[in-house]
């Protein structure tokens, strides 16, 4: 039987979970999205935490690991789509949305050890919410009709 306190193998992954999350939180909290800087990582490190807490018990049964992958990914899922809103002409929300479901995604790619996968998660993330930002269309981002005022 394993040491139940073996904690430290484990922290590398969590803390780059987390590491790679804060930069997409914050992106979001300064453009004051609905889920910012706390979400992001906790959502990175939970994700992380879930591979890593049934690693042993799931290391003879790839398919045990695929059924906790396909909840992580579901349950992940769900959260984003609390995110979003629809009101009469637009709807917000699906780019935190997709940057909740990809920092799931890091944290799974954490927790499993591939470590390159999750920087180059994170990297597309980051350029795509601040690079590509300027070049959307400030009316798509407009939540009323227009003529109309808050």
């Amino acid at each position: 039987m394993t040491d139940p306190f073996a904690f430290l193998p484990h922290i590398l992954a969590l803390a780059a979970a987390y590491a790679l999350a804060v930069p997409i939180g914050w992106n979001r909290e300064k453009e004051e999205r609905s889920a910012g800087l706390r979400t992001f990582p906790l959502v990175a490190l939970a994700s992380s935490g879930f591979v890593q807490a049934v690693e042993q018990l799931t290391a003879d049964d790839p398919a045990a690991m695929a059924r906790v992958l396909e909840g992580v990914i579901a349950g992940i899922g769900f959260l984003g789509g609390g995110a979003i809103l629809q009101g009469k002409e637009s709807v917000r929300g699906t780019a935190t949305a997709a940057s909740l479901w990809v920092t799931g995604a890091i944290g799974v790619a954490t927790g499993l050890g591939s470590y390159g996968v999750a920087v180059v998660l994170a990297a597309f993330t980051m350029a795509t919410l601040w690079i590509m930002a300027p070049l959307k269309p400030r009316a798509n981002e407009q939540s009323e009709e227009p003529g109309q005022q808050s």
